[in-house]
Formats: C-alpha cells, sequence, structure tokens
C-alpha cells in the first residue's frame, strides 16, 4: 500500500473493525467498548493478518484522549460534586490511595519496582466513566441519588488522575527513570525541587488563566458565533476551542494534553451554550474516542493470558473484589446506607481510559515495562467484559443487605437526596425557561411556528432587546432600513399622512426597507412603555435565507402593504 494512503487506511479498518466488533459486544450484553480493544488487538502487530500503522494510531489516540477529557469537563457538574462531597471526596481519595497501595504490594510480591508499583496502582486505581454512564443509563440510575454519588465519585477520581498525568514525569525524574518523556522532563540538571516548584507554578498560571479569562472570553466567542446560525461553524468553534486550548497550555506552560482539555470542556460548561457544545461535538468525540480505544488495543498482546493467567487473575481479582470492597467500606463508614455502598462498588470493579492513558505514560517514562502495561489492559478488558455480572449481584446483595440492616444511614442518604433534589430542581427550572422563553416567542408571534426548535433557539440569540418611553420615535421617515422591530409589550403607532395605526403586542414593522433596500416611509412612535426584539439587517438577511417559508411569509405581507398603500391594511398585516 503506497504509503500517503497509510493514514486512510489506519482510519477506514479502525472504524469498520470498531464497529462491527462493538456490535457483536453489544449483542452479547457487553459494553461496545470491549469490541473497539478487540478491533485494536486484530489490527495490532501482535496478531496476525493485517497491521495498522502504529504510529498513526498513537497520534489519532492523541486527539482521542484530548476530546475525551474535554468531554469529562463539559460534562463537570461543580454543583453534584458540592452536593455529593461528603461521600465522593474522601472515598475516591481513600480508596484511590489504598488500591493504589495494594497494587505496590501486589508488583513488589512480583519483584516489581517502586515506579513501576506506583504506576500500575494508579492505573487499577482508576474505574472508566465511560463504562460507568453505560451502565447506569442501561440501569435507569443516572438521575437517582446512588448514580450521582458514583458519578461524583469517578470525576474525583478523574481530577485525581489529571494531577497525577501533571506529577508522574516529575516521579519518573526523582526514581531515575530512562524513558523518553523523563528526559524531556528533566531538563538537564536542573534541581528536582526547583522542576517541582517551576511545574506547579506554571500549573497555578494555566489554571488561572483558565479561571479568570476562560468564562469571560469562551461564552462570549460562542455566543458570537452561534449567532452566525451555521452549524459546522459552531461545530468548529467547539472543536477549535478544546484542541487550542489543550496544544496551547502544552507549549506555553508546559502541562498535558489532558489537563488542558480538561480546562477546555470545564469553562465552556459555564456557557449557556454548553448543552448545545456538547450535542454538536458529541459525534466527533465519540469517533476519536473510538480510536483511542482501537490504539489501545494495538498495543495489546494477547499471549499475557496466557503466558501469566495467575498475574492476570490476580489483577481481576484486586480490581472486580479489592477495590469494590474498598470503596463499599468507605461508604459504610461514612455512614450511608448499604444500597449506595453497593452501587458504588459495583461501579467501580473496572477500569479504563484513564487506566490506559496513566499506564502509557508510565511507559513511556520508563516508569513501567511492557509486561506491566499487557497486565493492566488485561485487567481492563476483562474487568469491563464482567461488570454488567457484578452490577447484578450488587442489585441481588441490595435486597438480602438492606433488609438486614433497615435503617442504617437513612438520615444522611435522607439529606443527601434533599440537596440533589434541589440542584436538579435548578436544573430543570434553567432548562425550562429556555423552552418557556421559545413558547413564548411563538405564541407572541405566531409568524415564527413556521420553524423548528433549533432555529428557535437562533432566534433568542440573534434578537436585540430595545425599550421605548411614550413619544419616543423608534425610526423616522427617510432612514436607512438598518433593523426588523417585534413588539413584545406596549403599543406604538405608524404616523401615515392623515392616519394613525396602532400596533400592539404581537406586531412587528420595519420589515418593508429591509426587503425592499430602500428607506423608511413612515414614523413610527411610542405611545406607551414598549419592548421591542430587534433584529439587524444582516442578521434579518442571513437567518431569512435559511428560511426561505419565512421569508416569503414576511414578503407577501410587506407586498399586500405596499400594493393597497391603505394605513388599514398596514395594521390589519401588521397583527396577523
Amino acid at each position: 500500500m503506497h504509503q500517503d494512503m497509510a493514514l486512510v487506511a489506519t482510519v477506514a479498518i479502525s472504524f469498520v473493525l470498531a464497529a462491527g466488533f462493538g456490535y457483536f459486544a453489544d449483542r452479547l450484553r457487553l459494553p461496545p467498548l470491549v469490541g473497539y480493544l478487540v478491533a485494536g488487538i486484530v489490527m495490532g502487530p501482535l496478531t496476525p493478518g493485517f497491521t495498522a500503522d502504529t504510529g498513526l494510531a498513537a497520534q489519532l489516540a492523541e486527539i482521542g484522549v484530548i476530546l475525551l477529557m474535554f468531554g469529562v469537563g463539559l460534562h463537570f457538574s461543580a454543583a453534584d460534586l458540592i452536593a455529593v462531597r461528603g461521600v465522593a471526596i474522601p472515598g475516591a481519595i481513600g480508596q484511590i490511595i489504598l488500591a493504589t497501595l495494594l497494587g505496590i504490594g501486589l508488583c513488589t510480591l512480583w519483584g516489581w519496582n517502586l515506579g513501576a508499583g506506583l504506576v500500575f496502582g494508579l492505573s487499577i486505581s482508576v474505574a472508566s466513566t465511560v463504562v460507568l454512564l453505560k451502565a447506569l443509563e442501561e440501569r435507569n440510575l443516572v438521575n437517582s441519588p446512588n448514580g450521582r454519588v458514583a458519578i461524583g465519585w469517578l470525576i474525583v477520581e478523574d481530577l485525581a488522575m489529571v494531577l497525577a498525568l501533571v506529577l508522574l514525569p516529575i516521579v519518573a525524574e526523582v526514581l531515575g527513570a530512562h524513558g523518553a518523556g523523563a528526559h524531556e522532563t528533566g531538563a538537564g540538571a536542573t534541581p528536582v525541587a526547583l522542576t517541582i516548584v517551576l511545574t506547579l507554578v506554571k500549573l497555578g498560571a494555566f489554571a488561572v488563566l483558565a479561571i479568570v479569562l476562560g468564562p469571560r472570553i469562551v461564552p462570549w466567542l460562542l455566543t458570537l458565533v452561534a449567532r452566525t446560525g451555521s452549524r459546522e461553524l459552531f461545530t468548529l468553534t467547539v472543536l477549535a476551542i478544546a484542541l487550542g486550548i489543550a496544544f496551547g497550555s502544552a507549549i506555553l506552560f508546559g502541562v498535558s494534553f489532558a489537563l488542558g482539555a480538561f480546562f477546555a470542556g470545564v469553562v465552556m460548561s459555564e456557557s449557556h451554550l454548553s448543552h448545545r457544545a456538547a450535542a454538536d461535538s458529541l459525534p466527533l468525540q465519540n469517533a476519536f474516542s473510538v480510536l483511542f480505544f482501537v490504539s489501545v488495543g494495538m498495543l495489546f498482546n494477547p499471549m499475557i493470558l496466557v503466558d501469566q493467567p495467575l498475574a492476570v487473575l490476580a489483577i481481576l481479582t484486586l480490581i472486580t473484589l479489592g477495590k469494590s470492597m474498598i470503596a463499599a467500606g468507605f461508604v459504610l463508614m461514612l455512614r450511608y446506607p448499604m444500597p449506595m455502598a453497593l452501587t458504588v462498588a459495583a461501579s467501580l470493579a473496572q477500569i479504563g481510559e484513564f487506566s490506559f492513558i496513566v499506564a502509557g505514560l508510565g511507559v513511556s517514562l520508563g516508569l513501567l515495562s511492557q509486561e506491566g502495561h499487557d497486565l493492566v489492559l488485561a485487567g481492563a478488558i476483562l474487568s469491563i467484559t464482567i461488570n454488567p455480572l457484578i452490577f447484578w449481584g450488587a442489585a441481588k446483595l441490595k435486597t438480602a443487605l438492606s433488609a438486614a440492616v433497615p435503617n442504617y444511614g437513612q438520615r444522611k442518604f435522607a439529606v443527601l437526596s434533599r440537596e440533589l433534589d434541589i440542584i436538579k430542581a435548578r436544573a430543570d427550572e434553567k432548562e425550562s425557561q429556555q423552552q418557556l422563553k421559545k413558547q413564548q416567542l411563538v405564541s407572541t408571534f405566531p409568524l415564527f411556528s413556521e420553524v423548528n426548535e433549533h432555529a428557535l433557539e437562533e432566534l433568542l440569540l440573534l434578537f436585540r432587546p430595545a425599550s421605548a418611553s411614550p413619544g419616543d420615535k423608534v425610526i423616522r421617515v427617510g432612514e436607512r432600513g438598518d433593523a426588523m422591530y417585534f413588539i413584545s409589550s406596549g403599543a406604538c403607532e405608524v404616523r401615515l399622512p392623515g392616519n394613525a395605526i396602532l400596533l400592539e403586542a404581537g406586531a412587528f414593522f420595519g420589515e418593508m426597507a429591509l426587503l425592499s433596500g430602500g428607506s423608511r416611509t413612515a414614523d413610527v412612535i411610542a405611545v406607551d412603555f414598549c419592548q421591542f426584539l430587534k433584529l439587524d439587517r444582516r442578521d434579518f438577511n442571513i437567518f431569512m435565507a435559511r428560511h426561505p417559508r419565512l421569508r416569503a411569509a414576511v414578503s407577501d405581507m410587506a407586498r399586500e402593504r405596499k400594493q393597497m398603500n391603505v394605513p388599514g391594511s398596514l395594521k390589519s398585516d401588521a397583527m396577523d
């Protein structure tokens, strides 16, 4: 195959095999992620048949990591995390520490060094957010208190792993690792303490800029682009922000792509357009996430299952039983009920995307061997595969164990449930307010019933509020037609020779000059305190060009008014 076709072949065959194996995994009631990993194994250099370009796959996987972390940040809910902080923060941190120590202990039995044990322990300590959300969605638990605690728990784990990704290169230098990444971060003869300080200073500077400037610039930029009405331009802008911040932060501040992408998502989540950003960017996030998992599978040596079955079994036991028991123990120790403990335990009985990222970084830094990387991948594939069975077992245990201790933790659970209900009610109210704005727009101006929900949302962004007091001239004869006005409250008079036409809420005016390109032909004066929705000339032309039926309706009205040239007709048409 021609070298120029290597990228096309890698992407095309990755998608084809991932789609096929993902479908079979779903038919077997397994997460499609298992199928993506198997597709990578089939394409890898350690299995017969087609071998993809691992170098290109690694670069595509890096984009997948960026978009994965961007998605984590975009769906980050500070309110939910604050609500479940009493159980999620101490539980997740304690579980990470104990699971990492268990991993180090297991590696010590195998004769591995501390660096390898640390990377291995961190890799198995964090569960997959992708797998968890899939499991909770299938069981309708995403919005339940137990499900939201589990999600909050994993958010804390993700944040901890983001910090680990920043600090691992420094740890590699301290331990004298000899990987490529370690050389890059070693900075010659720079003392380790100074390296740590410089890294933390850069991280702090980046965080301050992201937190201070991000919420001011990113929402403004998204609104500016959304007002153009171009969906592809909006999606492109979302991806440009994600990739641009990730790449720029790595170049300017030396932080990882993953951290930059996470902050980009967090900043964008503050925008009122965050839901649209998430929806529009989701297909590309999913596509590159698939490439990430495929590339991980390409690095896996399936012979590890044959050569070291006991080691694989030990890892699987540590992930599915060790982590689960630790998590359940923390939940119960913090005096929350048994059903919550079992839900969290089942949620953490697997490892996934962050485990791959941490293990891959460990290999590049020279901390973890390829054998250790293969063992982590084996533990991930097997734990994800049997996770539905663990959820089934947890559901069976809930009934028996909850009956044994029916009142344990119920007081704290009730308090947490009320707080989560309040947060959900606020989020629902915010969403309903946006829907109410659309409904009120159509109710006040039936003309807009011609357009869909997306167009109504676009209109709300395009409209500029304006007001007038009694006696104010809103438009004047001879002026250039610069906008169309929709009266949302109050009343105006159109002053024609020998007559005055009253326009009340629900009417509109100013469209004839926009359509004809001529000047205003009448004065419009406010006779009451008026509130307008003003659509500027450029926005009018762009919006109407995308909605020809609406433009035709407005044009017909304007044509009738002009042809009849009778003051009464203006009132009749304006009120339609």
